[in-house]
């Protein structure tokens, strides 16, 4: 079983797509590398077709817990505050919103076949104008047709079926194929807006294989 979807079998559920919609959203989640939130978030404003960029806007949002008392930030697990020293008997919860904004860039194919859905169909708001969980559905619906596998978790060696962020999945590790370099790592923790470049850096793992070869090179075929 595998962990990763390759470009040959997105091209696939692209094409089982039913309608130039579903075929879209197959393609940016692939060709963009984005969270499916971040796909459906797209506005027509937010395409250039001059300069073939894609803004991107991530709005991310965390739960914070603090000291009644001194206001402090407590971590899940603490009985005392490590500010004002008191035990924690009753916490103040906050919701924090966090806004990042990426330009991306888009191939052409890509942008042609955006550009003629949204001429298409006059999308002056959403693009897709779809929730999550439908986005969820297209996405399986057309990985089911194409008869492709579960994939396995490289990390836990967990089944899991092919979703949206399974096609972010195959643009990092396609990436990584491609340049595995110091800075070609940096461009895409930049590119899919990874807070930690230890995030980024786990593909290179999967992608080059390098555990594998190096342990064939202890024991080679004879």
């Amino acid at each position: 079983m595998k962990a990763y979807l390759e470009p040959e079998e997105v091209k696939l559920m692209e094409a089982m797509a039913t309608c130039l919609r579903d075929r879209l959203l197959v393609r940016l989640l692939f060709r963009l590398g984005c969270r499916v939130s971040e796909v459906l978030a797209l506005r027509a404003s937010d395409v250039d077709f001059v300069r073939s960029t894609i803004t991107i806007l991530h709005l991310k949002k965390r739960v914070g817990v603090f000291c009644s008392k001194c206001k402090a930030r407590l971590g899940r697990r603490h009985r005392f505050c490590p500010e004002c020293g008191d035990e924690v008997a009753e916490t103040v919860t906050r919701f924090q919103q966090h806004h990042r904004i990426r330009t991306l860039p888009i191939d052409i194919d890509t942008l042609d076949m955006l550009r003629e859905f949204v001429t298409e169909h006059d999308r002056n708001d959403f693009i897709f104008g779809i929730n999550r969980h439908r986005g969820w559905q297209i996405v399986r619906d057309c990985a089911r047709k194409a008869k492709l596998q579960d994939l396995v978790n490289p990390d836990t060696g967990q089944v899991r079926g092919i979703s949206p962020h399974r096609l972010r999945d195959a643009f990092a590790v396609h990436a990584v194929k491609q340049d595995d370099s110091g800075d070609g790592l940096r461009l895409l923790q930049e590119h899919l807006g990874h807070a930690s470049f230890d995030t980024t850096a786990r593909y290179r793992k999967v992608a080059g294989d390098e555990h594998r070869k190096w342990y064939q090179k202890l024991w080679p075929a004879v």
